[in-house]
């Protein structure tokens, strides 16, 4: 299976049945627990397409530059409406990159964006992570959601 195939499939598992500023304080909580606990200097984002702020930190260790790179990841969610990786696997698979046409102050296509996708609504928000390798990013940000999703079932 493709690392294409792959994401999609997890895209598909990240459904929402609702997603509220109680959620994104959860998730971004979640992840910030986590970073502090196991010292890893990242900055967590969520945010609206609209561009409202749900949630934001920068834990020890983080540099200012992460900032540029939650901006970028989240750019490239809410522009293809799927995780930053999902995008950055389907420019690898293909072999044709955003060069040119994506510009790299705006947009950053490598792992750690995830769509906040609910069911019947489409993506409504990012959950953004940036310090660690990318498919590190990525990781921690699909096991807060997944977590969330699993307390909203019960």
């Amino acid at each position: 299976m493709s690392d294409v195939t792959e994401l999609e499939a997890e895209a598909a598992g990240l459904v929402f049945a609702r997603f509220d500023h109680e959620d994104a304080w959860a998730i971004g909580a979640d992840l910030r627990a986590r970073a502090l606990e196991e010292h890893l200097p990242i900055a967590i984002d969520i945010r609206t397409a609209a561009g409202t702020v749900l949630f934001h930190v920068s834990l020890p260790g983080a540099s200012a530059d992460q900032e540029h790179w939650l901006r970028g990841k989240a750019a490239v969610v809410f522009r293809f409406s799927a995780s930053s990786a999902l995008i950055a696997a389907r420019f690898a698979e293909t072999g044709a990159g955003p060069n040119g046409w994506l510009d790299p102050n705006e947009y950053a296509p490598t792992g750690g964006g995830v769509a906040v996708t609910v069911e019947g609504a489409g993506v409504v928000a990012a959950v953004t992570v940036s310090g660690l390798a990318s498919a590190d990013d990525h990781a921690l940000a699909v096991d807060a959601m997944r977590r969330r999703i699993r307390d909203q079932l019960g």
